[in-house]
């Protein structure tokens, strides 16, 4: 039987591309299986999936193949990279929102790309230069791979297609970066409007009307979904925060106190690492300020 990946799910029917289609072919309109109902499992968009062709052109989703992340929202199933875009100048670079996104990522076993755009921007303010340097620096140091792009100079253009080719992909970060007008210059045959991708990675009480993956070519998708107003933290428990930080996973093993929150303890070895300056005091700023605001809302809820 044919197998493919659905890349729209809209008002009960499921858009499946055959893995044997031709890049710009149209996806194959499907109903799924009563039997998804009867479990409770729904396809999701990403999913990779099985299906029968109908007589009428159009087919079944009869078998959803095993999925290695499936997220609540935005609904879509084996995203394997977010990327994070966020603008070195108009507006500034936000370090403490890109941590934000990072706790988000981590928690959800995704892969993250941190891409700088506007990098033509910097000019001769050498303050500005040296920020990016010092943040590129810093999350690579951590593990996280950084990307500085200029969309009218074509800068990074390349790297990113070959990063983006075979995966499944959301893009996520500040308002007003960029992020159509990267994608724009990396594939012109996408000719998105401004702020048409405009995509957070969040977990929040906010909905989606519908999720589609849009074809980039070299085997890539991006789930283009409507955008979120806020990051928050309700469905990450404050217990999880610490291991959302990269470089504080193997030195927490080491805590005299299970369960140490990394704020107070003695034998903490995060708060032992901070002082001899082997964890940057920006990650560290960040940290307290989400278990704080983590334990206010546990309070309010």
């Amino acid at each position: 039987m044919p197998e493919g990946l659905i890349v729209k799910a809209l008002s009960g029917y499921y858009y499946v591309k055959d893995d044997e289609a031709a890049p710009g072919e149209p996806a194959i309109q499907c109903r799924a299986r009563g039997v998804f109902r009867i479990k409770g499992k729904s396809p999701l968009v990403g999913d990779r999936v099985v299906y029968a062709l109908t007589e009428n052109g159009e087919g079944t989703v009869t078998e959803v193949k095993p999925r290695s992340t499936e997220l609540i929202r935005p609904p879509v199933a084996n995203v394997n990279l977010a990327v994070l875009v966020f603008s070195v100048k108009e507006p500034d670079l936000n370090l403490n929102l890109l941590d934000k996104f990072l706790v988000h990522i981590e928690h959800e076993g995704l892969d993250a790309l941190i891409c700088l755009t506007k990098m033509d921007l910097i000019g001769d303010d050498a303050k500005t230069r040296e920020d990016v340097e010092r943040a590129r620096e810093l999350y690579t140091s951590i593990g996280y791979e950084v990307l500085e792009t200029s969309s009218p100079q074509g800068l990074g253009a390349e790297r990113l297609r070959e990063r983006l080719a075979g995966e499944i992909s959301v893009f996520s970060g500040q308002s007003g970066v960029g992020k159509s007008s990267l994608l724009n210059a990396m594939f012109p045959d996408l000719d998105l409007q401004t702020s048409e991708i405009s995509l957070r990675l969040g977990r929040g009480r906010h909905t989606t009307r519908h999720v589609e993956l849009v074809e980039l070519g070299g085997g890539g998708y991006i789930a283009d979904t409507p955008g979120f107003s806020q990051l928050d933290f309700l469905e990450l428990g404050v217990e999880e925060l610490a291991s959302c930080f990269r470089e504080f996973v193997p030195l927490a093993e080491g805590c005299k106190f299970r369960g140490c929150t990394h704020t107070h303890e003695p034998g903490c070895k995060v708060l032992e690492a901070l002082e001899r300056g082997e964890i940057a005091a920006s990650r560290y700023k960040h940290y307290a300020a989400f278990h704080q605001e983590m334990k206010d809302k546990k309070r309010r809820y």
